[in-house]
């Protein structure tokens, strides 16, 4: 017999979440196609509210990595200046989407002798240390080290063993690094915006965060977000982040691949992708002509091509990109762990038939994700090439956070990254 129970209204609040910002704090996405900073607070329901936004077209980002960082710059700064102005407050720094270094994810079991005693707080920020340093490769810097669950003895599933008696603490590690060299150009061009770099998030852990549902973090789910230069992968299950993944390929090239096979500006390729693009072919394709400019002729030079002719080239790129991503969870062996479902998000998630390209070659089902309504932000910011900024705002208000603090504020702040930048700050 099926118990239905009415929750009160007390109940169904949201809970101020633990290690969620206190006071106005700023996010900064920096993407190959976009660069948006919002400013937000934490309200007493624990729900994130926008005081201030702003987004510029991204120059000097290529790829989710910074190649020119004086064009960079100008694209942050009219940014953060748009948000600060509207919010009527001054940003010494932000949280900012990790997607430049070519990002990359491992999981590590380790073991700590504990002899008998009960597990202090030092044993698991020692098993932290440790998998850090064993992860260390020349050239690389670790952003994440979350836990995804302890052993005692032979005992698992255990999420907190502080204060459990054992011989043996068992841990399994998730670890995200990115390339150094790329981290410090990331931090050099906000210094020379006057920003601090107060925390980095993984652009795609950012992007689950504000798509998912809490059961599909649980039974597990393929977060695929399709940006302009870059196809993020996140994987979810038992509600932790498993793995995370980053593609060089993205809705640019699309663009790329249609202004050449057109023969038109890139500028009028992005329109026309935008305006008509799909990778599924219809009825009167074949017969739809559009009115297409010739690189190099007057505006008045128009060529008539049928959309089947557009089709044709959009769907070979995001076949490729979807096998590519396919091929990526194979290899990373989280295929059982991956879930039943995968969430596309992302601006190149919005063309017309992805949604069952992505089904057909994933084999699992598919649904778009769009971010959840957040007040203060206009319905042109809350679609899914939003997904990303909105997570590391959500990020700000304790969503998705560890259940243990083993990285205390302090800590983080004297890292050798973090050092880095207020070095540069000094210096710039």
């Amino acid at each position: 017999m099926n118990r239905i129970t009415r929750l009160s209204a007390a109940e169904t609040q949201p809970l101020k979440r633990k290690r969620a910002r206190s006071g106005p704090y700023g996010v900064l996405d920096i993407g190959s196609s976009k660069v948006v900073c919002l400013i937000g607070k934490v309200e007493s329901d624990g729900r994130p509210r926008v005081l201030g936004y702003g987004w510029q077209r991204a120059r000097g980002v290529k790829g989710g990595n910074i190649v020119d960082l004086q064009e960079a710059e100008h694209s942050i700064r009219a940014a953060v200046a748009q948000a600060e102005e509207m919010a009527d407050l001054k940003l010494s720094g932000a949280i900012v989407n990790l997607s430049c270094g070519q990002p990359s994810s491992r999981v590590m079991n380790l073991q700590w002798p504990i002899g008998g005693r009960a597990v202090t707080e030092a044993d698991l920020r020692a098993v932290l240390s440790e998998g850090r340093r064993r992860s260390q490769e020349e050239g690389r810097e670790t952003v994440h080290a979350a836990t995804l669950g302890f052993t005692i003895d032979s005992t698992p599933g255990v999420e907190d063993p502080r204060g459990m008696m054992c011989e043996l603490l068992g841990v399994k590690l998730h670890l995200v690094d990115g390339a150094s060299a790329a981290l410090r150009n990331l931090g050099l061009c906000l210094a020379g915006c006057d920003l601090e770099v107060e925390e980095l998030v993984s652009a795609p852990f950012a992007a689950a965060l504000s798509v998912l549902v809490e059961d599909e973090k649980q039974l597990g789910a393929t977060v695929i977000d399709m940006g302009g230069g870059t196809t993020n992968i996140a994987v979810y299950g038992d509600g932790y982040l498993l793995h995370t993944a980053q593609l060089p390929v993205g809705g640019w090239q699309v663009t790329n691949d249609l202004a050449r096979g057109l023969a038109t500006p890139l500028g009028h390729a992005e329109r026309m992708k935008t305006l008509h693009g799909s990778c599924m072919e219809g009825g009167n394709d074949q017969k739809e002509m559009l009115s297409v400019p010739q690189v190099g002729e007057d505006d008045d030079h128009l060529v008539q091509v049928s959309r089947a002719h557009m089709v044709g080239i959009i769907r070979p790129r995001l076949e490729e990109t979807l096998e590519l991503v396919r091929d990526r969870l194979e290899s990373a062996l989280v295929g059982s762990e991956s879930g039943a479902r995968v969430v596309l998000t992302g601006g190149a998630s919005q063309l017309v038939g992805v949604r069952d390209l992505a089904a057909r070659i994933l084999d699992k089902p598919v649904r778009i994700g769009r971010p959840q309504p957040v007040p203060g932000l206009p319905d042109s910011a809350l679609g899914p090439d939003f997904a990303t900024t909105l997570g590391l705002l959500h990020w700000g208000a304790g969503e998705g956070r560890p259940l243990l603090d083993l990285d205390p504020a302090p800590e983080r702040g004297n890292g050798r990254f973090i050092r880095f930048v207020n070095w540069l700050r000094d210096r710039v």
